[in-house]
């Protein structure tokens, strides 16, 4: 990813890149489900969606749904997109508050679109008109991303990109500095650089090995520290969301491709063992294994400089929040972004690394909240891993959010970072953390025509949806997969 972007927009200016990376190392390939900024960040690469969803086989994903988070047997959606329809004095929850108290209103996935036809396994792209339903909602994709860094590969190479084959054995330092200037790889090759972008993976082996940026830890607050993956055969039509069902002591995804499903247990090794994690997702696979299992170890945190010196931190090698909201493509694409927004001249300024580091370092902090937030609210005390994260010591930045939602139905507002309104509405209500009182402005609406505009929008979200396609109508026409 990294290497594509510089390619195809900083290059231009002067720039030549070389990417180092061995075959012989892998890669942790497990992402394969993503968040609707990755549509932004491939057509500034001027990627054709069509061609991309075909080589990396691509479904559509219009949100993530919850199962047994709040308390076994609840259910939800975190949708892209809003609740209701355009307009309203009042955040749209805020009539669903209200309208709760005076009958049966339904629950407000009723009143989402990307929530009903995802249910449905129906999609189709969104309007461009701001008056339709169909402008409500966003989307992102599901795919394989192996074949998306091959993908990426391919462009990077053809945009100018020297690839070089090898593993690094040393790094050669500034004395005065401390600033990078060559790295050595095993055949003795020598690689000299003005700016280092170290995408190493958990190795961190230029940022922290080399320029001991440091780690903050954050495993007090999410304890899953390991995942296995294991992708299975399906005979099921593929449906427009990735599924995250709270197990005993973490929580399993599935992922549906156009080719296969992609599985995975992600918990904490502190309340069960490696053997009885994988038996667990074996025994709940829908169909037949198609590789060896794969064990990741990482601990939740960041880095604590995400820039150092010369060096830039993308990636793992940055840091990681573990994948429940599909975040890790995320954040690096955010990094590559922000880096080219901040890339520096010949001589870096000190002014520029701090910048980048404070912009990282609130995403990373948001993003953490909003995770964390999923495991703290809610009822379940059936295990001991429950019980922990129901009861754990919270950041004061998340008690703040959660307390003024309480009080007030008020999600707290910023203009940088992840996961805006809608989503922290989705968490808070799909797992029972409900506001003491609806916004007054709402009182303006009489009863009789809140309950009669609320059954009218709920039925216009349904209508709505059973008009689109089925997803695997739409991608038969649009992106099947190409055979290998």
């Amino acid at each position: 990813m990294t290497a594509a972007a510089l390619a195809r927009l900083v290059a231009p200016s002067g720039v030549q890149i070389t990417l180092v990376e061995s075959e012989a190392i892998g890669t942790v390939g497990v992402g394969e489900s993503t968040l609707p900024h990755i549509r932004a960040f491939n057509e500034r690469l001027g990627i054709d969606e069509a061609a991309f969803m075909k080589a990396t086989r691509a479904t559509f994903k219009l949100g993530i749904q919850f199962e047994n988070w709040g308390q076994i047997g609840g259910s939800y959606i975190h949708p892209f997109g809003d609740y209701g329809a355009p307009g309203g004095e009042a955040p749209f929850h805020h009539y669903w508050l209200r309208g709760r108290e005076l009958g049966d209103v339904g629950p407000i996935d009723d009143y989402s679109l990307p929530v009903v036809a995802a249910r449905e396994g129906r999609f189709a792209p969104p309007s461009d008109d701001p008056r339709s339903l169909l402008s409500t909602y966003r989307y992102a994709y599901q795919f394989d991303a192996t074949l998306y860094a091959r993908f990426l590969r391919g462009m990077a190479e053809t945009e100018g990109v020297r690839r070089i084959e090898g593993r690094i054995q040393n790094v050669a330092q500034d004395g005065e500095s401390g600033a990078i200037t060559k790295v050595t790889l095993d055949d003795g090759r020598q690689i000299e650089g003005d700016l280092f972008v170290d995408c190493s993976g958990f190795r961190a082996l230029l940022i922290e090995q080399t320029l001991k940026a440091g780690f903050t830890d954050w495993s007090h607050w999410l304890p899953c520290d390991r995942a296995v993956a294991l992708p299975c055969e399906s005979d099921q039509p593929t449906v427009p969301y990735t599924r995250a069902t709270a197990l005993e002591a973490g929580w399993q995804f599935r992922i549906p491709l156009q080719h296969r499903v992609g599985n995975g247990y992600v918990y904490s090794s502190a309340f069960i063992d490696d053997a009885a994690a994988l038996d667990r997702l074996v025994g709940r696979l829908e169909g037949k294994p198609l590789k060896a299992p794969n064990v990741l170890k990482f601990t939740a945190g960041q880095r604590t400089r995400n820039w150092a010196a010369n060096c830039v931190s993308v990636g793992l090698s940055s840091g990681f929040i573990e994948p429940l909201e599909s975040t890790s493509i995320y954040l690096i694409q955010i990094a590559i972004t922000k880096l080219i927004e901040l890339w520096p001249t010949a001589v870096i300024d000190p002014a520029t690394e701090a910048e980048f580091n404070r912009q990282m370092d609130l995403e990373y902090v948001r993003i953490r909240d909003f995770i964390i937030l999923h495991y703290c609210a809610t009822a379940r005390n059936d295990t001991p891993f429950w019980d922990y994260v129901r009861t754990m010591p919270l950041p004061d930045t998340l008690s703040e959010k959660i307390e003024l939602f309480r009080a007030r139905g008020i999600v707290q507002d910023y203009r940088e970072g992840l996961f805006l309104h809608p989503s922290w509405v989705a968490v808070y209500l799909g797992q029972d953390i409900l506001p003491r009182r609806h916004h007054p402005l709402v009182d303006a609406v009489s009863a009789t025509q809140l309950m009669s505009s609320l059954e009218r929008l709920r039925r216009m979200v349904r209508e709505a949806s059973y008009k689109l396609p089925s997803q695997d109508d739409y991608i038969a026409r649009y992106c099947a997969h190409l055979p290998l």
